[in-house]
């Protein structure tokens, strides 16, 4: 049987090789593990689905549901523990424009 892959994207903007902000409308099946972004800000607008949230460290622990705003400053470490609807689709905008993502582990 196929299987959802854990996370799907649709660029919505990109300003490819400048510095600028990107826009893309990002889905989420699967718990998404800590990691950090070392050079942009990350703000997610909660379009659907529900689940948790840490940043800083996982006693920081919140819900999250459509119609709320997610914000991450840039080098903070950050995760989605738990889905509890999916799929979690959010409108994702990274500033400046986002860099490939670095673990943790």
């Amino acid at each position: 049987m196929a299987a959802l892959p854990g996370s799907a994207e649709t660029l919505l903007v990109d300003t490819c090789l400048t510095d600028r902000e990107e826009a893309r409308v990002f889905r989420v099946y699967k718990p998404t593990p800590p990691h950090y972004h070392a050079a942009c800000d990350e703000y997610l607008y909660v379009l659907s689905g529900r689940g948790t949230f840490w940043m800083g460290n996982a006693d920081t622990e919140a819900r999250f549901g459509p119609g709320e705003l997610l914000f991450f400053e840039r080098g903070t470490v950050h995760a989605m523990p738990t889905i509890t609807e999916e799929p979690v689709v959010f409108l994702s905008v990274g500033t400046p424009r986002r860099e490939p993502t670095a673990s943790t582990s």
